[in-house]
């Protein structure tokens, strides 16, 4: 296993930060010190993403990259730093070597190249998110879940009650990490390979997506390009009677997203307005933020 690790002054961190989560869609590791952020992340030999992207990037702020072999025992080492996690005081989130919580609802996902365990500040602010949808009586029906990782949210949606859940991932080992914490967990997800940059599959009425601002601004520019490719097809329709229904709004009524940096909040409540879906609220934890978005 290879740690490769990019330091970089904090004024440079947030450009950094958005590069490197494109290059390395998996996760990355934060280390903050006096003078510099650090982002880290793991893989075998051949199969880091390469980072010479990023020097063009950032242009004149300079960064380092170093890479650090870790030693053999270190899949067994980190056992240590992944406990149990409760959300909502509803969700139990733990590694499979963990204890069930009585009284609340078991998610067993083990940690793996593939990003989201639960413990990370966006995945915690969808899953919050989410348990609030749930008790407002909105957990029934389909939820689809664009950039799904390791599966968390889909496979938390799905114990919360909605269903169909399909999900969907660019990365095949998200994919098949998503697969496996499915079957532990006894749940049924439709997944599916596809680069959401440049397609969206079909959507639910409720979508959540932890993905970065880059990924989420062209998920909402093509939200936007469907609702007005409708809305001629309506306009071209010939009248109808005045009782008559008005044509159904195109999929999401609700949209979670999270992966955002406090401060692209703005901006991408920002487009997704462009695509009909209204903010309706925003929150933080640490340096990352969620947006609450619905249809009018």
């Amino acid at each position: 296993m290879i740690r490769l690790a990019v330091r970089c002054p904090p004024e440079q961190a947030d450009l950094v930060l958005a590069e490197l989560t494109v290059l390395a869609p998996n996760g990355v590791e934060e280390e903050r010190g006096p003078g510099y952020v650090e982002y880290a992340i793991y893989g075998g030999e051949g199969e880091l993403p390469e980072l010479g992207e990023i020097d063009a990037v950032v242009g004149e702020g300079r960064i380092e990259v170093s890479s650090t072999e870790i030693p053999d025992d270190w899949a067994d080492r980190w056992r240590d730093f992944h406990k149990p996690l409760l959300i909502g005081e509803r969700l139990w989130l733990r590694p499979s070597w963990e204890p069930a919580r009585e009284g609340a609802i078991d998610v067993v996902v083990d940690p793996g190249q593939a990003f989201g365990t639960g413990a990370h500040p966006t995945t915690r602010l969808c899953l919050e998110l989410l348990l609030e949808l749930e008790a407002g009586g909105e957990a029934a029906g389909p939820l689809t879940d664009l950039g799904t990782g390791s599966g968390v949210l889909a496979i938390a949606a799905a114990k919360l009650g909605w269903d169909p859940v399909a999900a969907y991932d660019h990365e095949p080992p998200a994919l098949e990490a998503a697969a496996v914490n499915a079957a532990a967990n006894g749940i049924e997800l439709k997944l599916e390979r596809v680069n959401l940059r440049e397609r969206l599959p079909g959507l639910a009425p409720t979508v959540v997506a932890n993905m970065t601002a880059p990924i989420l601004r062209a998920v909402a520019a093509q939200l936007a390009a469907d609702g007005e490719s409708r809305g001629r097809a309506i306009r071209s329709l010939p009248a109808v009677a005045p009782d008559s229904p008005p044509p159904a709004l195109p999929a999401p009524r609700t949209l979670v997203c999270s992966g955002l940096l406090p401060s692209e909040l703005d901006e991408a409540a920002g487009f997704f307005a462009e695509a009909g879906l209204g903010e309706v609220e925003r929150r933080r934890d640490g340096d990352w933020a969620a947006l609450l978005l619905r249809r009018a």
